[in-house]
């Protein structure tokens, strides 16, 4: 700790964690002196509204929708649930979450793997950024898996779209 109070998270740390300059984090103290410091996710705030989303979307659309923040899988439903739901998501995925626009699969682009270490088996159809005041908070996607992946639908894209807006003001009410 410097003279300001000001704490350095060495690099190693702050890679592995995916922390980049800028990130809110949280800090939270023990009973045992242990002070522990957590990235902060707006979108885990919602998570609960976020489950519920996805949920509708599967029931009347039949298609598996996740909901992200900037590191990993919060809300999804469907059979990927237990495969994804606090996962990490994909470097490809982050990329395309920081392009800042919707991307839709085409069958003469490469497949597009969600999580991270999970290469093969869910991939995406569709993402879109969720903002929040004008930050990239996560983002939705619709997902497929390897063997069952066709282009997206317009129903498929305008629900991405969607939930994305609708999460983005979800995250702008709670804060």
């Amino acid at each position: 700790m410097d003279e300001l109070g000001r704490v350095v998270i060495p690099k190693e740390i702050r890679r592995i964690m995916r922390i980049r300059q800028g990130d809110p984090l949280e800090i939270y103290t023990a009973p045992d002196g242990e002070i522990i410091f957590k990235k902060y996710s707006p979108v885990e705030d919602i998570s609960e509204t976020a489950a519920q989303f996805a949920e509708a979307a599967y029931k009347i659309y039949g298609c598996t929708v996740i909901v992200m923040d900037n590191d990993m899988v919060i809300a999804c439903t469907g059979g990927a649930k237990k495969d994804t739901v606090e996962h990490k998501i994909s470097q490809e995925v982050k990329n395309l979450i920081d392009s800042r626009q919707l991307y839709i699969w085409r069958p003469s682009e490469n497949k597009i793997p969600v999580l991270e270490g999970k290469q093969g088996k869910y991939f995406a159809k569709t993402v879109m950024p969720i903002f929040s005041y004008g930050d990239i908070v996560g983002a939705v996607s619709v997902i497929a898996y390897d063997n069952l992946l066709y282009s997206p639908t317009e129903m498929e894209i305008k629900l991405t779209q969607t939930a994305a807006v609708f999460l983005g003001k979800q995250v702008d009410n709670y804060n």
